[in-house]
């Protein structure tokens, strides 16, 4: 039997992940929101209370400064999100949700909470506990 590669089973667990999100997205009628979007807005909701600016995406999402960049410069444009400056360093931008996208968070947060069920329906805990340790050390190898 053939060896399998785990980076591209993970990729093509990734495609199906952002397909199933996509398609959720067009039947919602939330037209301007991707994945990726998808992630930030529900990473930024769930971190109201916390200043967030665009280092943390950095290090949540594991991107380049580019990518989060353009992701963000594409957010804005849609209406997404906004970059507020703050006092005490005038270089740095927090990330702050608009009106439109906290409308769709209750949606998305819904869809998450059915999706991360789909996707660990049938482990045990001690199952997504090596499943996370197992991750965990992948993204510590390709560091």
């Amino acid at each position: 039997m053939k060896r399998k590669s785990v980076g591209m089973e993970l990729r093509s667990l990734n495609n199906l992940l952002k397909r199933k999100f996509d398609d959720f997205a067009e039947r919602n009628q939330i037209e301007s929101v991707t994945g990726t979007n998808g992630w930030i807005i529900r990473f930024l909701d769930e971190n109201a209370d916390k200043d967030i600016y665009q280092k943390d995406l950095e290090a949540q999402f594991t991107i380049t400064r580019s990518t989060v960049s353009k992701v963000l410069i594409l957010m804005e444009k849609k209406g997404l999100v906004e970059r507020h400056g703050v006092p005490q360093d005038s270089r740095l931008k927090k990330l702050v949700l608009t009106d439109k996208a906290r409308k769709i968070t209750a949606l998305m947060k819904e869809y998450g909470n059915k999706t991360e069920q789909t996707l660990t329906g049938g482990f045990t805990p001690e199952e997504l506990e090596t499943l996370y340790g197992y991750i965990q050390r992948m993204k510590d190898n390709l560091r």
